[in-house]
C-alpha cells in the first residue's frame, strides 16, 4: 500500500511540474578561447536530472519546472558556476555564461577538451546538422582511428568520394580533378603538378589537419569553378600548452620481397628530399652516370613533433601552435604494360606480370605555424603558414627480361627495354592572414588574404630506350634510334605564384528569438584571385644509331664517352609557357529561418574569369603556319545563382534541397600544347581550342540524427554538364592523349545512402562497437560529337566516373582508462573510364578505332590497432591495403582479320601491403 501511495505521489508531482514549466536557454562561451562558443559543456538544474550539454555553437535549451532554481554550468577542468534563476510557466529566460579555468589549474589542463571536441565525429555531425548547405566532414580523431596519414586518403572516407590509382586524382560523385576545387581554411591553394588543377592532398599530413570538409552543393560566397564540390582542409588550432612527439617505422611488403631494391642515379644528389644540382644539364650527359644504384634496406619511417603556447605580449593574449614532420616511404610495383593503336599492338611488356618494375621512394618534410591574437573583445587576427617539401625518387623499367616489343623500333622490334629515372621535388609555401571584426551585435566583417608559392622541379630526368639483341645468349644491347632523343636527360621547372583575398560583411536582421538570435542575415562580399605560372622544359640527348653497350646495367660505359663513342649530340630550344588566371567575384546571399522549421540561403554571384596562356613549344604549328609560338585567351563573365533550403521535420530529422549553376574552366596544362611523357610512354598534351563547361546542379537530401554520434541519410542528385571536357586518345601514329569538349551535354544521376550507427553501448551509454557505411550509385549519359563516335557508340560514360562507390568501417573502443581502439575500414569503387576512345579513320570508324581504356574496380582494406599504455603514451599498429588487389586497366581490341573483340589488359600492377608501428607521447 505504501509503495502504491508513493508511486501516486510521484505521478502527481510529475503532473504538477508538467503543467507549469518554462524554458531556459542561452550560450556558454570559453573565457580562455577569446570568448568562442564552448561545445559540450554541462548545463543542469542542481539536485535534479534535468539538463543537457551545449551544441557546437555553445548553445543550450532545457525545459525546467516553474519556481526558484539553481542553474549549474560545468566543464572538465573549468570553474563550476551556479546561478539562481526564477522560472515562470510558459515563459523563456535567457542565461548566458562564460566559463574559465579553476584557480590554480594550469591552462594546459583545462582547454584541451573544448578544442579536441571540435575534431570529434560527434561535433562534426552536430555542425552538419545545423548547416544550411549539404556538407560532410571527417575529423582528426576519426582519421587517427582509421590510420589515415594525409588529406587525400581522408576524403575517400566520405560518401561518394574515390581516388584514381591511375592518376591519384580525387573524384567526387564521379567527377574528377577539373570538376572540383581545393581550399585551405576557405582560401584557394595552387596545384603542385602540371598535370593537375588541384594540389595533391597527400601533401597535407594529418599532423596539421583539424578536419576535412567536402561541400557537395554550392554557395555564392565561393568561386564558381567547381561542379562536384569543394574540398576544404581545416588546419589545426591552439588546444593547450604542451609538446608531443611521434615516431613510427614500417615497410611495404613488395619492397621487402624484391631481391635488389634500386634507386635512381639522381638520388646521389638528394638529401632528405632536397635536391642539389651539381652540373648543368648539358654537362650531366657525360659527367653524371646513366646507370641505377642499389638502395639500402627499404624501411619506412616518420617522426613528428608539435608544441603550443599561450602568452601575453603588448597587453594582448597570443596563441601559437607549431608542428613539424618528416617521413620516408618506399614502394615496389611489378606488372605489365601494353598499348594498341587502331586495334594493332603498338608496345608490349607483358611476357609475365613482372615485365614492368617501378621502384619509388618518397620523402615529405612539412612545417606548420598558426598564430592567433585577440586585440579586444570585437577584433581578432589569425595567421597560418604551411611549408611542405616533397621528394619522389622514381625508377621505372619495362622489358628487363628481354621479351619487350615496340612496333617499328630500330634496330629491332623485339627485345625492347625502357628505363625512366626521375626525381621530382615540390616545395610549397602557403601563407594566410585572417581577421574578424564585430562592429556591433548585428554586424560582423570577415576578411582574409593569402599568398602561395609552389616550385615543382624535375632537375634531371633520365630516359633510355634500347634493344636487348638476344637475351637467350647474351646481355648485349644496342641503343634504339627511331628518334633523336631516345637517350636523353631533361629538366622541367614549374613556378606558381598566387594572390587571393576576400572580404565579407554580415548583417543580422529581424527580431531576436528567445535565444537572442535574429532570423535573417544578409551577407555580401568580394573575392579576388590571381594565379601566375611559369613553365620551362629542356631536352638534351644523344642519337646513338648502331652503337652498342655490354648490358642494360652498363650504359654509362658508352654514354659518358659522348661524341668520342660515335654518339651525336642532340639539343633543342626549351619548351616554355606562361599562364595568368584572374578571377573577380561579387556576391550577395540571404540566410533566413521561418517558424523554426524552414531555413535556407539564397544568393547571386557575378564572376569574371580571364585565362591567358602564351607558349613556345617545339611540337606546335599554329593555324597560320607559325612554328612554336602561340597563345590562348579565354574570358568568361556570368551570373551564378544558388538556393539551399532546409526543412525541419522534427528536432532530429531534416530535408534539404539545393540548386545552383557553376562552371568548370580550362586549366593552363589543358590549353598549352606541351606533351608530357609518363614513364610508361603515354603522352598527354593540351588543346588550345578547349572551352569551359557550364554545370547545373540539383540535390535533395533526407537526414536523421538518432543521437549525437549517429546519422542516417539518403540523397538524390542530378548534374547536367554542358560542353563536357574529357581526356581522349588522339588519332594518328603518335598515340597521344589530349583534352576535348567531347559532346553537347552529359547527365549524371545518383543516389547516396549513409549511416553512422552505435551497435553496442556500455553502461554510460558510450559506444563500444560502432559502424559507418555509405553507398553511392550513379548513372551517366554523355552524348558524343561525331569526331568521337566509333563502332555504334554515340554515347559514353564520363571519364573517371565510377557508377558504384562503397565505403565502410567497423570500430571497437573498450572505453577504459587505458583505451584500446581497433578499426577495420574497407573501400570499393567500380570500373571507370581512364580515357575515352576515338576513331582513327572516319570512313572506317566501325573497324579502325582506339576503344576506351577502362580502369577496373577494386577493394581496399585497412586495419588500425591503437592502445594507450599510459596517460601520455600511445602505441599504434597499422596495416594498409591488406588485400593488395590488382590495379588493372583494360581495353577492347578488335582482331582485324576475324573481327572478334577481346578484352586486353593494358596496365597491371600491385602496390603491396604497408605495415607500420608507431609511438606517440604527449608531454
Amino acid at each position: 500500500m505504501k509503495k502504491l501511495l508513493f508511486v501516486a505521489f510521484l505521478s502527481l508531482c510529475n503532473l504538477a511540474f508538467s503543467q507549469s514549466k518554462g524554458t531556459v536557454s542561452g550560450t556558454v562561451t570559453d573565457k580562455e578561447m577569446n570568448g568562442e562558443p564552448l561545445p559540450f559543456a554541462s548545463v543542469y538544474i542542481k539536485g535534479t536530472s534535468i539538463g543537457g550539454t551545449t551544441d557546437i555553437d555553445g548553445k543550450y535549451s532545457i525545459s525546467v519546472p516553474a519556481g526558484s532554481r539553481i542553474l549549474v554550468f560545468s566543464f572538465v577542468g573549468y570553474e563550476t558556476v551556479e546561478k539562481t534563476i526564477i522560472v515562470k510557466s510558459d515563459q523563456t529566460i535567457v542565461v548566458n555564461q562564460e566559463l574559465g579555468p579553476n584557480e590554480g589549474v594550469a591552462l594546459d589542463n583545462v582547454t584541451i577538451n573544448a578544442t579536441v571536441s571540435k575534431e570529434k565525429e560527434s561535433a562534426l555531425l552536430l555542425k552538419q546538422k545545423k548547416a544550411t548547405v549539404i556538407k560532410e566532414s571527417i575529423g582528426a580523431l576519426e582519421l587517427a582511428k582509421r590510420g589515415v596519414s594525409d588529406a587525400a586518403t581522408a576524403t575517400t572516407k566520405i560518401s561518394g568520394v574515390t581516388q584514381s590509382e591511375g592518376t591519384g586524382n580525387i573524384y567526387i560523385r564521379g567527377l574528377g580533378d577539373r570538376y572540383l576545387s581545393t581550399t585551405m581554411n576557405g582560401l584557394p591553394v595552387p596545384s603542385d603538378d602540371i598535370a593537375n588543377k588541384n594540389i595533391d592532398l597527400g601533401l597535407f599530413s594529418t599532423n596539421v589537419i583539424s578536419n576535412v570538409e567536402i561541400s557537395k552543393t554550392y554557395n555564392t560566397s565561393n568561386y564558381t569553378d567547381q561542379a562536384s564540390g569543394n574540398v576544404n582542409v581545416i588546419t589545426k588550432e591552439f588546444s593547450k600548452n604542451g609538446f608531443s612527439l611521434s615516431l613510427s617505422g614500417g615497410a611495404n611488403t613488395n619492397a621487402l620481397d624484391v631481391d635488389n631494391f634500386r634507386r635512381t642515379v639522381i638520388s646521389d644528389d638528394v638529401t632528405f628530399g632536397f635536391h642539389k644540382k651539381k652540373y648543368a644539364l648539358l654537362n650531366q650527359l657525360t659527367l653524371q652516370g646513366w646507370d641505377t644504384k642499389e638502395a639500402s634496406t627499404p624501411i619506412n619511417y616518420s617522426f613528428s613533433f608539435s608544441g603550443a603556447k599561450k602568452f601575453e605580449l603588448f597587453g594582448k593574449k597570443w596563441k601559437v601552435l607549431a608542428s613539424a614532420s618528416h617521413n620516408k616511404s618506399n614502394e615496389y610495383r611489378s606488372g605489365l604494360f601494353r598499348s594498341f593503336r587502331a586495334n594493332v599492338l603498338n608496345t608490349s611488356f607483358s611476357e609475365n606480370e613482372g615485365d614492368v618494375e617501378n621502384f619509388m621512394a618518397r620523402t615529405n618534410t612539412s612545417g606548420y605555424i598558426r598564430v592567433a591574437v585577440k586585440l579586444n573583445d570585437n577584433n581578432k587576427l589569425k595567421y597560418n603558414t604551411l611549408f611542405v617539401n616533397t621528394g619522389l625518387d622514381n625508377l621505372y623499367e619495362q622489358g628487363r627480361n628481354g621479351r619487350g616489343y615496340v612496333f617499328d623500333q630500330d634496330p629491332q622490334e623485339n627485345g625492347a627495354f625502357v628505363r625512366d629515372q626521375n626525381f621530382k621535388q615540390t616545395t610549397m609555401f602557403v601563407n594566410q592572414l585572417m581577421g574578424e571584426h564585430k562592429w556591433n551585435e548585428n554586424n560582423t566583417l570577415n576578411w582574409a588574404t593569402g599568398y602561395n608559392f609552389v616550385l615543382a622541379e624535375e632537375p634531371n630526368r633520365i630516359r633510355n630506350e634500347v634493344n636487348i639483341l638476344d637475351i637467350d645468349n647474351s646481355s648485349l644491347i644496342e641503343f634504339a634510334s627511331v628518334g633523336d632523343y631516345q637517350q636523353r636527360k631533361t629538366s622541367q621547372k614549374i613556378e606558381d605564384k598566387e594572390y587571393n583575398a576576400f572580404v565579407e560583411n554580415k548583417w543580422a536582421l529581424g527580431f531576436a528569438n528567445e535565444d537572442e538570435v535574429k532570423p535573417y542575415k544578409l551577407n555580401y562580399g568580394l573575392n579576388f584571385r590571381k594565379k601566375e605560372r611559369s613553365f620551362r622544359s629542356l631536352f638534351k640527348g644523344f642519337r646513338a644509331r648502331g652503337v652498342r653497350a655490354p648490358s642494360i646495367d652498363e650504359l654509362s660505359l658508352i654514354l659518358q664517352l659522348g661524341e668520342s663513342a660515335g654518339l651525336i649530340l642532340r639539343e633543342q630550344l626549351p619548351d616554355a609557357y606562361k599562364g595568368e588566371f584572374l578571377a573577380l567575384g561579387a556576391y550577395t546571399n540571404f540566410d533566413f529561418k521561418f517558424d523554426n522549421k524552414l531555413s535556407g540561403n539564397i544568393g547571386l554571384r557575378f564572376e569574371r574569369d580571364e585565362i591567358d596562356v602564351v607558349w613556345n613549344v617545339g611540337n606546335y604549328i599554329s593555324p597560320d603556319g607559325v612554328n612554336r609560338f602561340g597563345s590562348a585567351n579565354k574570358v568568361y563573365s556570368s551570373l551564378f545563382p544558388s538556393v539551399n533550403l532546409k526543412y525541419e521535420l522534427n528536432e532530429n530529422s531534416f530535408i534539404r534541397f539545393a540548386s545552383s549553376v557553376t562552371q568548370t574552366l580550362p586549366e593552363f596544362k589543358e590549353l598549352a600544347p606541351f606533351g608530357y611523357v609518363s614513364p610508361s610512354g603515354r603522352v598527354v598534351l593540351g588543346n588550345e581550342n578547349l572551352e569551359k563547361s557550364d554545370v547545373y546542379n540539383l540535390d535533395l537530401k533526407w537526414e536523421l540524427f538518432p543521437s549525437r554520434s549517429e546519422l542516417i541519410s539518403a540523397t538524390a542528385f542530378h548534374k547536367q554538364i554542358k560542353n563536357p571536357i574529357n581526356l581522349v586518345m588522339t588519332r594518328g601514329s603518335s598515340g597521344y592523349f589530349s583534352y576535348f569538349n567531347t559532346g553537347e551535354k552529359a547527365d549524371v544521376y545518383g543516389v547516396e545512402l549513409e549511416g553512422k550507427m552505435n551497435i553496442v553501448n556500455n553502461e554510460d551509454d558510450k559506444s563500444i562497437l560502432s559502424a559507418t557505411g555509405n553507398i553511392t550509385k550513379m548513372w551517366f549519359n554523355q552524348d558524343l560529337l561525331p569526331n568521337f563516335q566509333y563502332k555504334d557508340k554515340v554515347k559514353s560514360n564520363l571519364q573517371g566516373a565510377s557508377d558504384l562507390i562503397l565505403n565502410a568501417s567497423l570500430s571497437y573502443n573498450n572505453r577504459k582508462e587505458n583505451e584500446f581502439i581497433a578499426t577495420l575500414t574497407g573501400n570499393y569503387s567500380s570500373d571507370k573510364i581512364f580515357a575515352l576512345g576515338v576513331p582513327e579513320d572516319f570512313a572506317e570508324r566501325a573497324t579502325i578505332y582506339n576503344d576506351e581504356i577502362i580502369e577496373k574496380g577494386f577493394i581496399t582494406l585497412d586495419l588500425v590497432l591503437s592502445k594507450k599504455l599510459t596517460k601520455n603514451l600511445v602505441v599504434k599498429l597499422v596495416g594498409r591495403n591488406l588485400l593488395d588487389p590488382k590495379i588493372e586497366q583494360n581495353q577492347l581490341v578488335r582482331n582485324l582479320n576475324t573481327g572478334v573483340e577481346t578484352n586486353e589488359t593494358v596496365s597491371l600492377y600491385k602496390k603491396g601491403r604497408n605495415v607500420s608501428f608507431s609511438l606517440s607521447y604527449k608531454f
